[in-house]
C-alpha cells in the first residue's frame, strides 16, 4: 500500500485504521496498525524514490510500555516516569534497550526527578540516584543517547547521512517538578538551545499543540519565538507534556529568516457534533476554532508540496491519554492506544 493513494487529513479520526499528512520530504502517519503502517520502501516509492529515514516519536510514557513500530530511530521527549524512582527508571530503561531501533535518543521530564541533580534541596544527588540507567554502559550499547542541553550527531549505518539532534528537558514551571524555569527565565533558557535537523524538548512552543482542556495555551512563548524568527529550525521538532494536545503538523517556512506565526492545535477538546443544549458562546468558540483549523490545513496541503520550501514537522508524541478522546465509552484509552499511538515520522535523507 502507497501512502500517495491515502487520503490525507490534518487531524486524525482515531476509529479510520490509517491517518498521515505528508509533504514533499516527510510523511507522518497518525493512526494506523500493523497491517496498514506502510513500509519505509513504500513510503520512498511513493514519493519519488531517494533514501528515507524512519523516527519512531514518543514523550509521556510514565513507566507504562506498549506496541512500538519499528523504525530506524526511536525518540522519546521525556516523562519516562511518574516521578523519576529507581524501579521506574528500570522498567522504562529495560524496555526502551529491548526496542530494536538502532539509535534511541532520550531526553527527561518533569516528572524524571532523578535525573535533575539540582532538584535535591540537600544536594546529595548521588547519594539518591545517577544516570547510570539512561547514560551507562548497558544504555550505550543499546543505541541509547541521552541528551541534557546537548547536541548529538548520529547515523544510523556507515553508509547513510549523519543526522544531527538536540535535546533539552527544559519547560516552563509548573509546580514543584523538575527541569523547570520560570516565564521570566524564558529567553536565557531558551537561547543557550542550539540548532539541529532534530530539535527534542519536553514542553511545547506556544500555541503549537500545547492547548490544555482548560482551553489554556501554555507552551513557551521564547521557545516559539526562536523557531519563528529562523534561529531554530529544524526539520523534525518532538516535545509532549500536554497529554491531550497530542498530534502533528507539517509547516513549510515561506523563508529562511523570520516567518509569521503558526498556530496549531487538535481538535480533541470540542464536540464534533453540536447539540441544542449547547450556549451560543460554546457554539461560536467552536466555529472559530473549527475555521482555523480549516485555514491552517488548507495552507498545509497547498504548500507542502513544494519542495523548494524549508519545513518542520511538529510531534507533541504525548502517549498518556487524556481529553474526549481518551475514553471509549467507559473505557480509558491505553497508553499509545487510538489517538495516542507512537508518531511515525519518515523523513527524505
Amino acid at each position: 500500500m502507497s501512502t500517495a493513494d491515502q487520503p490525507e487529513k490534518h487531524f486524525p479520526d482515531v476509529d479510520d485504521p490509517y491517518v498521515s499528512i505528508s509533504s514533499a520530504d516527510a510523511v507522518v502517519h497518525l493512526e494506523y496498525t500493523a497491517s496498514t503502517l506502510p513500509s519505509l520502501q513504500e513510503v520512498a516509492e511513493g514519493h519519488g524514490g531517494g533514501q528515507w529515514t524512519r523516527f519512531v516519536c514518543i514523550s509521556d510514557t510514565h513507566t507504562k510500555t506498549f506496541d512500538v513500530p519499528e523504525g530506524d530511530v526511536l525518540l522519546h521527549s521525556g516523562d519516562l516516569t511518574n516521578t523519576g524512582t529507581e524501579k521506574q527508571m528500570k522498567t522504562t530503561m529495560e524496555w526502551i534497550c529491548g526496542l530494536p531501533h538502532e539509535v534511541k535518543v532520550v531526553i527527561a521530564g518533569n516528572h524524571d526527578l532523578s535525573l535533575h541533580r539540582d532538584w535535591y534541596k540537600d544536594k546529595q544527588w548521588k547519594r539518591w540516584h545517577d544516570k547510570k540507567q539512561v547514560a551507562g554502559k548497558k544504555a550505550k550499547k543499546a543505541g541509547v543517547v541521552y541528551l541534557e542541553n546537548e547536541k548529538a550527531t548520529f547515523q544510523v549505518s556507515p553508509d547513510r547521512r549523519e543526522w544531527t539532534v538536540y535535546g533539552s528537558p527544559w519547560s516552563p514551571e509548573f509546580y514543584n517538578w523538575a527541569f523547570n524555569y520560570l516565564r521570566s527565565e524564558g529567553e536565557a533558557t531558551v537561547s543557550q538551545y542550539q540548532n539541529a535537523d532534530i530539535l527534542l524538548t519536553h514542553g511545547p512552543p506556544h500555541k503549537i499543540f500545547d492547548q490544555t482542556t482548560q482551553e489554556l495555551e501554555v507552551g513557551c512563548e521564547n521557545l516559539a519565538e526562536h523557531i519563528t524568527r529562523g534561529r531554530l529550525r529544524p526539520r523534525l521538532h518532538l516535545f509532549g507534556h500536554i497529554h491531550e494536545a497530542h498530534g502533528a503538523h507539517i509547516h513549510s517556512w515561506e523563508s529562511p529568516g523570520p516567518c509569521e506565526p503558526l498556530h496549531v492545535q487538535n481538535d480533541i477538546n470540542y464536540p464534533i457534533e453540536l447539540t441544542e443544549s449547547d450556549d451560543e458562546d460554546e457554539v461560536a468558540h467552536v466555529e472559530e476554532v473549527r475555521a482555523m483549523t480549516e485555514k491552517v490545513r488548507n495552507q498545509a496541503e497547498e504548500r507542502n508540496q513544494n519542495a523548494e520550501l524549508r519545513r518542520t514537522v511538529f510531534v507533541n508524541g504525548a502517549n498518556e491519554s487524556a481529553g474526549r478522546t481518551s475514553w471509549k465509552g467507559e473505557k480509558k484509552v491505553a497508553h499509545g492506544g487510538p489517538g495516542f499511538r507512537a508518531v511515525v515520522v519518515d523523513l527524505r535523507d
